[in-house]
Order: C-alpha cells, then sequence, then structure tokens
C-alpha cells in the first residue's frame, strides 16, 4: 500500500510528521478491530480522495483498503446547536467559520428581530451588560450569556459574512423543593429488672382485689333482685300436705304469743281413795 499513496499516518510509527502532527491523527482498537482517523485544520486545498486501509503483508496476500471523498468547502458550524442552563448560569456559544471569513464581520442576532444584532469587538456589544461577543480571528467566536434569564428563551443566529447558522436557547426553572423528613428513633425493648417486676406485682395485685370487690358486689345485686322477683320456694305453693304443715306451724306461732307453754305445764289428776 506504501508504493501507491504517500503516507499521512500510521499506528505504526512512534514518530510522525510535523504535517500528520497537526492535520491527522490515528486512534486503534484492535479489541473492538476499529481504528479512526481525525483529520484537522483543514483547508480548501485539502479536497480530494483519501484511502484507509489494512495492511495484511504477504506476498499473496492483498492489503484491506477504502476509499473516502472529503470535500473542504468555505462556510461555518455550531459545535452545538441546543443550549439550556439554569436561572442565573452562564452559558456559551461556540461559531466556528473557515479561514474565508476570519475578516468578515461576526454577528449574533435573535431570530426574527435584526435589531437585536451583536456585532463582535463593537461598542453596543460592550454596552450589552448579559451578553458578551468575542471573535479570536484564528477559526471561531464565541457569544457568552453571563446570568441566563427566562426571557432569553428562543432562536438564534450567529452569522460571519453570508454564512448563518441557528442556534436554540432554553431556559430551565429550577424549582426546589423541601421534602419533610421526620426523625424516626427506634428503640429497643428495656430489660425486665427486679424493681420493675415487683413494681408490677403492686399493679397486677390492687386490681385483683378490686376486680374480686366488683364481683362480689354484683353477686349480691343479682341475688336481692332474684329474690325479689322471684318466690323462695314456689314448689311448695303447690304440694297440699306440705301447705297444710304450713298452717299448723303457723297456728302453733300464734299459741306460743300467748304464753302457753305446753311442754312445761303441769296436769294434777285428783283421785279418792276407797274405804
Amino acid at each position: 500500500m506504501r508504493e501507491f499513496c504517500s503516507s499521512l499516518g500510521r499506528t505504526d510509527e512512534s514518530h510522525s510528521a510535523n504535517l500528520s502532527e497537526k492535520k491527522v491523527r490515528l486512534f486503534d482498537d484492535p479489541v473492538q478491530q476499529v481504528f479512526t482517523v481525525a483529520m484537522s485544520n483543514l483547508r480548501e486545498e485539502d479536497s480530494g480522495w483519501y484511502m484507509c486501509g489494512v495492511e495484511i503483508g504477504g506476498l499473496w496476500s492483498a492489503d484491506v483498503v477504502t476509499h473516502k471523498n472529503i470535500n473542504v468547502i468555505h462556510g461555518m458550524t455550531v459545535e452545538n446547536s441546543r443550549l439550556s442552563g439554569e436561572e442565573g448560569s452562564s452559558v456559551t456559544v461556540e461559531c466556528q467559520y473557515s479561514e474565508r471569513y476570519r475578516e468578515s464581520e461576526k454577528k449574533w442576532c435573535r431570530s426574527g428581530d435584526w435589531s437585536s444584532c451583536l456585532l463582535a469587538g463593537s461598542e453596543e456589544s460592550n454596552e450589552d451588560s448579559s451578553v458578551d461577543i468575542e471573535d479570536d480571528r484564528s477559526g471561531s467566536f464565541t457569544i457568552t450569556f453571563k446570568k441566563l434569564q427566562m426571557r432569553d428563551t428562543g432562536w438564534y443566529w450567529c452569522s460571519a459574512g453570508i454564512q448563518k447558522m441557528p442556534v436554540h436557547v432554553q431556559y430551565i426553572l429550577l424549582s426546589v423543593c423541601d421534602i419533610p423528613t421526620s426523625d424516626c428513633k427506634s428503640s429497643s425493648p428495656k430489660p425486665i429488672t427486679k424493681e420493675s417486676w415487683s413494681g408490677h406485682n403492686h399493679v397486677l395485685g390492687s386490681l385483683l382485689v378490686c376486680g374480686s370487690v366488683i364481683l362480689v358486689g354484683l353477686a349480691i345485686v343479682a341475688r336481692k333482685w332474684w329474690k325479689r322477683h322471684n318466690p323462695e320456694y314456689p314448689f311448695l305453693e303447690q304440694d297440699p300436705v306440705l301447705r297444710q304443715l304450713n298452717g299448723m306451724n303457723a297456728r302453733r306461732n300464734e299459741y306460743s304469743d300467748v304464753g302457753c307453754d305446753l311442754q312445761n305445764a303441769a296436769v294434777v289428776f285428783l283421785t279418792r281413795i276407797p274405804r
């Protein structure tokens, strides 16, 4: 492959030419089986056909190559055409242009409002404290929003000569929410000691005494209520013999009230003695 082209860069070269160091860099990844060629500082005269390949070696084995046509044109580009930032943050836009537009006028304008255009190096751009525009005259100029505000959201144009590129700037509202937090403290159960157990015994004894008194009181009240609403011996009133005995006992009680005690009475019998 060396016989058919002039080498601009190789992966097996430890030191390359000065031109190759500035314009061409090779990155080889054997694991992925990919190598990358990066070219920088391109000019119009760099346009043309290029060849990249892999040298297999050997007399009967051809190298694997592919061809690529590169056309270098005059124009400009933007590294990042969509930018966003929070309120009060700084946002920078970098607009790159070709060598032909090095001396051309550089502008930063809001889309649809040509009166808002700022020129690089002009007095108007210096007076505007919110936006700063600078041209290094080496291939790029930068626009910096010092403190991004909501009114800065929208589409813009960066231009160099007749070339221009669109850029969108987005304002992001940062909301801060206070999340309530609760202090969760986990406590392990306290061990049972002799003092704590004796205290529990006093409490349990008091509860047992109070419960017993309440139960006895309820039993007495229930018994009185039952006697009041129910006869003492309802089955006695149904037996006639028992009813007669009850009547006799009642009459005997009446005689005892008069003072006649039959058990202590003395009976004297008078008899005549025959002569």
